[in-house]
């Protein structure tokens, strides 16, 4: 009878593959939601829906941000019935905002002197006040005609000294926005920037519960809540765009948690770690 002889090697081979296959050990989240309002004792927050995310909340809106064409403020400016300069300073500056505090203190004197629309503005609020003793030109109108390299002369000495008065009184650029209410643009882009934000808050929230979503829950009756079963890694344990309403605080959360194998991570939320309130607009 004739013996077959089974190589070391291919039975060593053989056993590795039948063997079983280590699977990774997963961890849990215990954790616990505690909120105090500014006048009031610290209360569990009950019933309020968590959710295990593998990519911050803010990074994820970011990302959709990103996704979603912004519209194009230089073919936005391009259509404006405006003159050249003046599309040229929005361009540049990349604003189409013509009023506010900030505008003005912005606006520098060659600016001024160089868009029509800023000189026009700047010269109605300015030119016929007594008191601010504003340059006056040494030129008469005929000049223009009459002696036009004498008018062109003096006008260029009248436009330096107007240049450097509002250089010497940047008081003088208050309310140039009033005389710019008729073309400023920045309630129609406006309009055309809000229009996308529902569709950036849908696809935020899209991501977050299906591309990021590692697991969610419900907080009891004691603010109390657990997650089994969570691979090994970084999460983020967060509330998303909902703020949890307790008296006159409400909070959010986008908290970093890290997860190990076979381990249980005890986490605790409270006003001390929820995400900082939204600055108030300016």
């Amino acid at each position: 009878m004739k013996r077959f002889v089974i190589p070391a090697a291919l039975l060593l081979s053989t056993a590795i593959l039948a063997s079983p296959r280590a699977v990774p050990q997963s961890g849990s989240v215990d954790f616990t939601v505690r909120v105090t309002p500014s006048a009031g004792l610290e209360e569990p927050v009950r019933g309020f829906p968590f959710y295990l995310l593998t990519k911050s909340f803010d990074e994820i809106s970011r990302e959709a941000d990103a996704s979603y064409p912004k519209p194009d403020l230089d073919a936005f400016v391009d259509k404006l019935d405006v003159s050249k300069e003046l599309k040229a300073w929005m361009k540049k500056r990349h604003t189409v905002r013509l009023s506010g505090e900030d505008f003005i203190h912005s606006l520098t004197p060659a600016e001024i002197q160089d868009v029509p629309e800023f000189y026009k503005a700047y010269m109605e609020r300015n030119a016929g006040d007594q008191s601010i003793n504003f340059p006056k030109p040494k030129y008469k109108a005929s000049d223009k005609t009459k002696n036009p390299e004498k008018y062109a002369k003096l006008d260029q000495q009248y436009q330096e000294a107007i240049l450097r008065f509002i250089g010497d009184h940047p008081e003088t650029k208050t309310g140039m926005d009033l005389d710019l209410m008729d073309i400023d643009p920045s309630a129609k882009w406006g309009t055309l920037e809000a229009k996308r934000q529902p569709e950036i808050e849908r696809r935020i929230l899209e991501m977050a519960r299906s591309k990021y979503l590692a697991g969610s829950t419900q907080t009891n009756l004691q603010g109390q809540a657990l997650l089994r079963g969570i691979a090994p890694g970084n999460y983020w344990l967060s509330t998303l765009d909902v703020s949890a309403d307790v008296g006159d605080a409400r909070p959010r959360w986008n908290e970093p948690i890290a997860v190990r194998a076979g381990e249980t991570t005890y986490v605790t939320l409270t006003n001390a770690n929820a995400v900082p309130p939204p600055a108030p607009a300016q």
